[in-house]
């Protein structure tokens, strides 16, 4: 250990490289993006979604991929496993707001796999209702999924990652994470909101154990699963391309893979608790 003479003549320890930096940034790093001999999860793998451009990215990126989804989409996430770069994939069941099912499934992938890297979580449901026409109960399924699970996923995967040694952990919220938007969506809104915090919280308490937890938060992708229904509206969805910077909307397919395969690879080591926009310049206005 290294020490150091204060301004009274005392000698005091300074702590060692090794100490300060940490084992995983002394560790050399090639291609930073390099997934290859990587085990990452993708909660919310789901056809037509940014959870099934995440699992390509990954794949494609080397990543050895293990897609889940509630049983009812049993099929599309086979569907989606099929479909990916590579060998070795798997496919899972989730219910994200049942403890004891995403608890099964961190156990599930260890045992397939040997090891987590990654985790991505992108499930999540849409609800476009006015506040006055929303019950309660809806807007309680909404926080329960949205919210609740982004939480329990955190919680089971971000303790296997800390006992590994470090890792990534993703959460997808919104650009409407700080801001609404012009359709009538509070539960959505609040969800999203509150999956900020989770995020923030939870790099908090992992970042001693070499977990980032960040944030991706995008705007209107279309098309997708979740934002089809927008095209019923040609004028509202030129609307929203014209909201951002670049004038136009986010393309699933030359868009999202970057800044996602950033926060999902050893590259953001140094990064987390941010919430990193996708947005076009949307929030920058």
């Amino acid at each position: 250990m290294t020490t150091t003479h204060d301004e009274g003549g005392s000698v005091s320890p300074l702590r060692g490289a090794d100490e300060v930096r940490g084992t995983q940034a002394v560790a050399p790093q090639g291609n930073a993006f390099d997934m290859t001999g990587r085990v990452a999860v993708v909660v919310g793998a789901s056809a037509g979604g940014l959870g099934q451009e995440a699992a390509r990215a990954l794949a494609a990126a080397g990543a050895t991929v293990a897609v889940a989804n509630l049983p009812g989409l049993a099929e599309q996430v086979e569907a989606v496993r099929a479909a990916l770069p590579g060998t070795g994939h798997t496919t899972h069941v989730v219910d994200v707001t049942d403890e004891a099912s995403v608890r099964a499934l961190a156990d599930e992938v260890v045992a397939a796999h040997g090891r987590v890297d990654s985790v991505v979580n992108a499930a999540g449901v849409m609800l476009r209702k006015a506040y006055d026409e929303t019950s309660v109960e809806e807007f309680e399924r909404i926080i329960r999924v949205n919210l609740v699970g982004c939480w329990i996923v955190g919680r089971e995967f971000g303790s296997r990652l800390a006992a590994a040694g470090g890792g990534q952990l993703v959460n997808l919220t919104t650009v409407y994470a700080e801001r609404v938007g012009p359709i009538p969506e509070s539960a959505y809104y609040a969800s999203k909101a509150g999956v900020v915090g989770v995020t923030r919280s939870l790099a908090s308490e992992l970042g001693r154990d070499g977990v980032s937890v960040n944030a991706i938060a995008p705007a209107v992708f279309y098309p997708t699963a979740m934002t089809m229904p927008l095209g019923d509206d040609p004028d509202q969805l030129r609307w929203f391309a014209e909201r951002t910077m670049l004038g136009r909307l986010g393309d699933v397919d030359r868009d999202f893979a970057g800044p996602l395969l950033l926060l999902a690879t050893p590259a953001s080591s140094y990064v987390t608790g941010q919430v990193l926009y996708v947005d076009g310049g949307w929030s920058a206005w």
